[in-house]
């Protein structure tokens, strides 16, 4: 039989060995045939070969496999090493510990609260059927406790949940009831438990299930090991279950009862059940009085007052005598008393509802402006409510680019973190609010988001809900005049703060706290422009109050074709620019932008509704012109040709273009802007950063225009002035005098060297005004009196007489101490008589 068997084995590699000689030379020949192929029939056919040639080797290989043995192996881990990487590398914060307790506590609660719709009598009676938490600190045992009233563990729970890294009793509870359930559960990964040893050096849990009579205590000091033991006190929990933490020596600020409190606030204070502090607290108490303390009090009350009335003593005692004291009490303190609003549906929720949250939310005193409540459903679900604040912080425009932690992110009402730039853009951060969802992918440490991805679709469906929030406030007006019921009615249930008068007048408000940002925005958002564009207000020529571009257009002139605006320091002075002359005379309105930002603003807006954006104070006023007022505009210029010259040779480098004006009415002259470069505010704008780069100023500095006005009698006479004398000095004086004057009237500065100038001209305009000559020597100055004189030198004499030597300063100090302590009754010398000066 043994003969037989071997050689069956050897018959049997000898087959093997023919099968893989078979499939190697068919291998080989299906390269050949793939080779043939693409010489014959082209790049076309290569794929098909490969693949013949893949599936004999894929056969091959697994006739191989299968004739050779596979063996299996579990991966390894270091437990020490392991607890050491959940430990000290999974968290930055180790105030999260708090946090990762009390989320376990609220899913033990959630299973019990859940197991109770099938298992009747499962949550007990009495204090055992209160669903809550409770955290003590013992400052003298340098232990914190947490206590819920939940499901509870077994001895073998504590082992398999414990004891097992990475062992989720959470996802388990999920898994053994039906697909559907709403159990709204926290727990994903199994080691937010061990975060306790972030600031404890041993752990002890105490835990009695409802399924077993015995309550079992689990203890470990983080290392590889832990023991489980029976209670030897017996079920003192009753159900639930009990942690106890060793505080480490530098971290014994989590037994402060402000800290404690802090931290729930901070992570847990929208949680389902009710979190409560044990506090220490000092009040004072009336007690009544001894009567040993009361015969006291009596002999004290007759040495300062004997002569108390019979009536005021019977009345005395007949009320009963009392005293403060003090004395240190003991209580429970609710923590968490906000509700989730953000859970319930918006047609439940009170306007009363919402600013209370509000307040609760952002620590403000002050209420919201408007809200937005929304459910978002598609790629991610989540749910948010989101605030404008009623007034700008104090501290709002002081550093734009800081980071405001305004929005919170909650996953099932525990809070993960609030630093974060992805959900809302920079220009949106004074937007308060929360962001709730069941489905974020977080990394295990829940302090991170880990798909970009899934915060830009968020953060996408959240800005076009605060543009539209915003938007609504704007269009309040519109709103308040709608008759239509059913649109009313469909703005509540979303969620929108439902329309009133007094929304006539907030977007007023808004505008004056928070137009910077919307106007930021408009510079950092481009795939929002349009929708920020419509948020725009500005003062114009015919309104003082701020209209939007929407107004603008829809009040402009038929004919007219482009949007104009003009900047500067304020409405009064834009209206008196020589600059706008020709629109007002027109009637056409002009915007006037007078916040420094704009100037930023309208370079990335340069349209708004198919009207190009025009500036009036530059070169080239675009406006529609007749043909006779195109040929009246040449023969002007033709006219005027000489003085032109003489202009330019006049100012020189100090203008670009010397030209007849199309802005000018009244007003003999005008300096405008160049079509590229900054403007008069511009320029202002960029000389008073405080890292401005002067030799940048020169570069972006716009050449300036001089236009004159063909009409003014004062630009007529220099023309026949100049055509007779054309090297007159004078003349040019004059023009130069007249291009200073119309820089500083657009707005801009003199140099240094022009302002002396400047002031040398007015003066001398001013002396021959006056008909003095300009080179007119002083006066000479005036005398004083001999007799006035005499008396200030006996003066200054006077005061410079120097102390007596006979009484120097030490005995005059010691005669004044002796005066002082002289008795009472002897009088006092009387002082010497000063002499009168």
């Amino acid at each position: 039989l043994a003969d037989d068997s071997a050689t069956s084995a050897a018959v049997a590699r000898a087959r093997m060995q023919r099968s893989l000689r078979l499939c190697l030379l068919a291998g080989i020949a299906s390269a050949l045939l793939c080779s043939t192929v693409v010489r014959a029939e082209g790049v076309e056919s290569v794929s098909a070969a490969a693949d013949a040639l893949a599936g004999n080797v894929a056969d091959a290989g697994v006739a191989a496999a299968a004739a050779a043995p596979v063996e299996n192996f579990a991966f390894q881990a270091d437990v020490n090493k392991l607890m050491d990487i959940i430990i000290n590398s999974l968290y930055s914060k180790k105030e999260v510990f708090l946090r990762e307790l009390i989320s376990n506590a609220s899913d033990a609660l959630d299973k019990i609260r859940f197991m109770s719709l099938t298992e009747e009598g499962v949550l007990g009676s009495g204090e055992t059927a209160k669903l809550e938490m409770k955290i003590i600190a013992d400052k003298t045992r340098k232990t914190l406790t947490i206590i819920d009233r939940g499901v509870g563990m077994t001895r073998e729970d504590l082992i398999q949940h414990l004891g097992t890294v990475a062992q989720s009793g959470t996802s388990s509870f999920i898994e053994a009831f039906s697909e559907g359930a709403d159990v709204n559960l926290i727990g994903q990964f199994g080691v937010g438990f061990y975060s306790v040893y972030l600031v404890a050096d041993t752990v002890t849990v105490t835990s009695k299930s409802s399924e077993d009579d015995k309550q079992w205590i689990w203890e470990s000091t983080a290392d590889s090991t832990f023991s489980v033991t029976e209670d030897p006190e017996g079920a003192t929990l009753g159900r639930g279950t009990q942690i106890t933490l060793h505080l480490k020596e530098d971290c014994l600020e989590f037994l402060e009862e402000e800290r404690l409190r802090g931290l729930v606030k901070h992570y847990s204070e929208f949680i389902n059940f009710p979190i409560y502090l044990y506090t220490t607290k000092e009040e004072e108490e009336e007690v009544p009085v001894d009567a040993l303390e009361e015969s006291e009090e009596e002999e004290e009350e007759e040495e300062e007052d004997a002569s108390v009335e019979d009536v005021e003593e019977e009345e005395e005692d007949a009320a009963p005598k009392t005293k403060k004291v003090k004395r240190i009490v003991n209580d429970w303190e609710l923590v968490n008393d906000a509700k989730a609003l953000w859970t319930r549906t918006p047609t439940d929720i009170s306007e009363e509802e919402y600013q209370a949250f509000y307040k609760t939310l952002s620590k403000d005193h002050n209420g919201a402006l408007t809200y937005t409540h929304f459910n978002a459903e598609g790629e991610v679900e989540f749910k948010s409510i989101l605030f404008i604040p009623g007034e700008a912080p104090h501290d709002l425009y002081q550093d734009y680019y800081k980071k405001i932690k305004n929005i919170k992110l909650y996953v099932r009402r525990v809070m993960i973190t609030d630093e974060f730039d992805e959900l809302l853009p920079r220009y949106l951060s004074f937007i308060r609010g929360v962001v709730d969802s069941d489905s974020l992918p977080l990394n295990v440490s829940r302090e991170m988001l880990q798909q970009n991805k899934v915060l830009k679709v968020i953060g996408k469906k959240m800005t076009r809900k605060v543009l539209a929030m915003i938007k609504s406030l704007a269009d309040a007006e519109k709103r308040v005049g709608d008759t239509d019921e059913d649109e009313a009615a469909k703005e509540t249930e979303e969620g929108d703060a439902p329309a009133s008068k007094e929304d006539a007048l907030k977007y007023a408000q808004f505008w004056k706290s928070f137009g910077k940002y919307i106007k930021m925005g408009l510079m950092e958002d481009s795939s929002n422009r349009t929708r920020l564009a419509k948020l725009l207000r500005y003062a114009t020529s015919k309104s003082e109050s701020e209209i939007s571009l929407e107004d603008y257009v829809s009040g402009m002139k038929e004919d007219q074709k482009n949007i104009y605006y003009i900047s500067g320091e304020s409405r009064e002075s834009l209206l008196k620019s020589p600059a706008v002359e020709k629109l007002l005379l027109k009637e056409i309105e002009v915007i006037f932008m007078t916040d420094p930002l704009d100037e930023y603003t309208v370079q990335h807006l340069t349209e708004f509704e198919g009207k190009r954006l025009i500036n009036a104070a530059r070169e080239g006023l675009k406006l529609d012109e007749q043909p006779s007022e195109k040929r009246l505009h040449d023969m002007y210029k033709e006219k005027f040709a000489p003085l032109t010259s003489f202009i330019k040779q006049a100012l020189g480098g100090k203008v670009d273009k010397v030209t007849v004006s199309k802005h000018l009415v009244k007003s003999p002259v005008v300096v405008t802007t160049a079509d590229y470069g900054w403007t008069a505010q511009m320029e202002k704008v960029m000389k008073a950063q405080a890292f401005a780069d002067n030799s940048r100023h020169e570069f972006m500095k716009a050449k300036r225009n001089f236009e004159f006005n063909p009409r003014h009698p004062l630009i007529v006479e220099l023309n026949k002035k100049v055509q007779a004398e054309p090297e007159d000095k004078g003349a040019a004086d004059m023009l130069t005098s007249l291009y200073m004057a119309s820089v500083l009237q657009a707005g801009y500065q003199l140099t240094p060297e022009e302002v002396s100038d400047f002031a040398e001209r007015v003066t001398a305009v001013v002396t021959s005004g006056l008909g003095l000559d300009a080179d007119a020597e002083l006066l000479p100055e005036l005398e004083v009196p001999e007799a006035e004189a005499a008396e200030d030198d006996e003066e200054e004499e006077i005061e410079e007489v120097p102390m007596d030597e006979s009484t120097p300063a030490e005995e005059a100090s010691e005669s004044e101490t002796a005066a002082v302590e002289m008795p009472e009754d002897e009088p006092a010398a009387e002082p010497a008589q000063k002499d009168e000066v």
